[in-house]
């Protein structure tokens, strides 16, 4: 017996649609660990603050945005060498119907936000007791 997936494993080379955003916005590396009772999401963000973090969840998709404030003020500074690029984070997950959206949590510590998706007790596995006559 197969369990259906509370995400869908895209192939690679799919496109889904992008938004676009006004100013810089970088896409975040995420893992997406499946396990018997939650999907949990890790997801890259560094120079986040959990203040600055906005997740939704609805109509099946969820949505994480991180704010990232500039360190230094541009007008105000002379850089002699810029390297580091200030953007938000943003990105965007089509989740299937088997998440309990009332029980998601998510935590950022040390720029890694955990964002933990329970699934919906319809869809966990369970022992069926067998009764004798």
């Amino acid at each position: 017996m197969t369990q259906e997936k509370a995400l869908e494993k895209r192939p690679t080379g799919s496109i889904a649609p992008e938004q676009t955003y006004g100013g810089r916005v970088f896409v975040p590396p995420v893992d997406i660990v499946e396990r018997e009772d939650e999907l949990l999401l890790l997801a890259d963000m560094p120079g986040v603050r959990p203040d600055d973090v906005d997740i939704d969840y609805g109509n099946g998709m969820l949505t994480i945005h991180g704010k990232v404030s500039p360190r230094q003020d541009p007008a105000q500074t002379n850089y002699l060498l810029e390297e580091y690029a200030v953007g938000d984070f943003h990105r965007r997950f089509e989740i299937g119907e088997s998440v309990d959206a009332g029980g998601i949590a998510a935590e950022l510590r040390d720029g890694v936000l955990a964002v933990r998706l329970p699934k919906v007790q319809e869809i966990l596995p369970r022992k069926i007791a067998v009764k004798g006559g």
